[in-house]
């Protein structure tokens, strides 16, 4: 069983920056894809960042093409998401994900999700 516990949230001002944490435990960290997502209000859940094992394949959704960075520590069981030049419509809880397979971390398909970091954007 893994336990997914996101951290590094905050309220930030527009073109600023935050760095996303999840810390990682009850599992083999290095043999887990893992995701980053986010849902605003009134939203559904989307897609933001996925890395694979070892760190060598990446994912990004569109919209956060040039300003994220998903990177990993798998000495130190953690997934970071480098986020700059921040936009208000960034504000969202952001939710780390993890699950043996990249191809359906990419479509949000886990059993393992952590409770959420609150994002807040100010413009």
């Amino acid at each position: 069983q893994v336990q997914l516990v996101e951290s590094g949230g905050g309220l930030v001002q527009a073109g600023g920056s935050l760095r996303l944490s999840c810390a990682a435990s009850g599992g083999t960290f290095s043999t887990y894809a893992m995701g980053w997502f986010r849902q605003a209000p009134g939203k559904e859940r989307e897609f933001v960042a996925a890395i694979g094992w070892s760190g060598g394949i990446i994912y990004y959704a569109e919209f956060v093409k040039g300003r994220f960075t998903i990177s990993r520590d798998n000495a130190k069981n953690t997934v970071y998401l480098q986020m700059n030049s921040l936009k208000p419509e960034d504000t969202a809880v952001y939710y780390c994900a993890a699950d043996p397979s990249v191809p359906s971390i990419r479509i949000g398909i886990s059993n393992y999700w952590g409770r959420g970091t609150q994002v807040t954007v100010s413009s």
